[in-house]
């Protein structure tokens, strides 16, 4: 599967930003999902992850790190193979470019070293 997401930019704090990740290829319901941010100062960590939509019940589990659980909701459009990251409360520590990426598996997934597909990062900056 090839990824490619999109909808970064520039935000002043307490802003909101919607990203995309359009997927290309097939079985994009099979794959467990996640977004990652990564900056200068830190590795690809985990801001979002959302499990597979192959399971036998309609309910997907998601997951968030602490930093932005309340903040971010990730979802799946299965029919659109897109993955979407809603942004709000932003803050500079917010800043970094935004990965998302496709594991086999029913997820969702904590650790990068998990995904197999990888698209190519969209900038996100908070300043003011």
């Amino acid at each position: 599967v090839q990824l490619q997401a999109s909808g970064g930019g520039l935000v002043q704090p307490g802003g909101s930003l919607r990203l995309s990740c359009a997927a290309s290829g097939r079985g994009f319901r099979d794959y467990a999902l996640g977004w990652f941010r990564q900056n200068s100062e830190t590795e690809r960590d985990l801001v979002a992850s959302i499990g597979w939509s192959g399971g036998t019940t309609p309910f997907v589990s998601t997951y968030y790190p602490v930093s932005t659980e309340g903040r971010f909701t990730i979802s799946r459009d299965d029919e659109k193979s897109t993955l979407y990251l809603q942004m709000d409360s932003l803050q500079p520590e917010d800043t970094g470019v935004y990965y998302c990426a496709a594991a086999r598996g029913s997820g969702p997934y904590y650790f990068a070293s998990l995904y197999d597909y990888w698209g190519q990062g969209t900038q996100v900056t908070v300043s003011s």
